[in-house]
């Protein structure tokens, strides 16, 4: 009877330590309201006096910002939605990097249909949402 209770207790364990991990290091809720997103939504596209919460909201489709911290423990803000992009609608993924006091930010990746872009071609996209 001693041996089944310790073949009890020896699967317990591994199963108690996986299910700890699985709580720490698992997938998260996607955060969608926060001081970051805010950040970034209020900014102001180029010389324009649109922000880039009105302006996407005005351009694009299903809108959706997202903001989550890397590894690196850099504050990535990103912008998913459907933008029209050469007459069709595109699944567009644009991601910000805000500093942690929130002085400034850079505009990293841009995705169209899972495609990454290059900084031009995500400045050119940028200046069609504005004007």
């Amino acid at each position: 009877m001693q041996n089944v209770s310790k073949r009890t207790f020896l699967w317990i364990v591994p199963i108690l330590i996986l299910v700890i991990f699985w709580f720490v290091y698992g997938p998260k809720e996607e955060i969608t309201d926060n001081e970051y997103i805010t950040f970034i939504k209020e900014q102001k596209l180029y010389e324009s006096s649109k922000s880039y919460g009105e302006a996407f909201a005005q351009y694009c489709e299903d809108e959706k910002w997202i903001y989550f911290k890397t590894q690196k423990e850099q504050h990535v803000v990103e912008f998913k939605g459907s933008c029209p992009q050469n007459n069709e609608l595109k699944k567009v993924n644009l991601q910000f990097v805000v500093e942690n006091n929130q002085t400034g930010y850079e505009r990293n990746v841009l995705l169209l249909d899972d495609e990454q872009q290059s900084a031009e071609q995500r400045d050119e996209f940028l200046s069609e949402v504005v004007f």
